[in-house]
């Protein structure tokens, strides 16, 4: 299988080409620089791996939660792909990918992903790795003060993502004991929208590109920011 992936929705800028397995993936912290560095990206990605895009089978991105005009970065130049070369389209949330990023270079099972969301909440969601190490939702994700995010129970949980850096003492005594160990200097990859979008694929996930819409948790932001351009 050959998919491209692309996540903007946080400060981190990346994108991945999965070949059959294997996955190259150009990676940059670049708050405010998505738009001049994604498509770039995409260009160096395929041009090294020899590859046209119209020999892509399937396309991926990070739906969001996150950044507003990050999210919506991602979501033109998938649908821009999408449409022009008629190609299936994978949303993939940003957080399913902070933890599967949390399993791929730490070995964790269970992770709380928690992206800092601004004015004074969390972006929040948990997962657990399946069989096959694919990371699957055990809760809703929702946007909350992280001092009423939904409480971890049964397992020892790990947590990622910047919420864990700006509110790590509210979500350490809102957690307590349920959580192990706390990442907060980490950011979503492009390489994890691809192992979470090649699962989706098998499962018949896959939708048009008009389909392919941003899920943003907090509406009234988005409909104000979207208002106001």
């Amino acid at each position: 299988m050959k998919l491209l992936a692309i996540e903007t929705a946080t400060e981190a800028c990346s994108a991945a080409l999965h070949i059959d397995g294997e996955v190259v993936e150009r990676y940059e912290i670049a708050p405010r620089g998505h738009t001049g560095l994604i498509l770039p990206m995409v260009d160096a990605l395929l041009a090294e791996a020899q590859l046209a895009p119209a020999q892509l089978d399937a396309i991926a991105f990070g739906r969001g939660p996150g950044a507003f005009t990050g999210v919506r970065i991602a979501v033109g130049v998938v649908q821009g792909i999408g449409f022009a070369l008629e190609l299936p389209v994978l949303p993939i949330s940003t957080l399913a990918a902070l933890a599967q990023g949390g399993q791929r270079e730490y070995g964790w099972s269970h992770v709380a992903a928690a992206i800092d969301a601004r004015m004074g909440e969390v972006y929040w969601g948990s997962f657990a790795a399946d069989e096959a190490g694919v990371m699957q939702s055990v809760g809703e994700e929702c946007v909350c003060p992280p001092d009423q995010v939904p409480l971890l129970h049964n397992y020892s949980w790990h947590g990622i993502g910047s919420g864990w850096q700006s509110y790590a003492t509210e979500l350490g005594a809102r957690q307590g004991s349920s959580v192990l160990s706390a990442t907060g200097d980490y950011f979503p990859h492009a390489r994890d929208v691809a192992t979470l979008a090649v699962a989706a694929f098998q499962r018949g996930e896959a939708v048009s590109a008009e389909q392919a819409l941003p899920l943003y948790l907090r509406d009234n932001v988005a409909v104000k920011s979207a208002q106001q351009r």
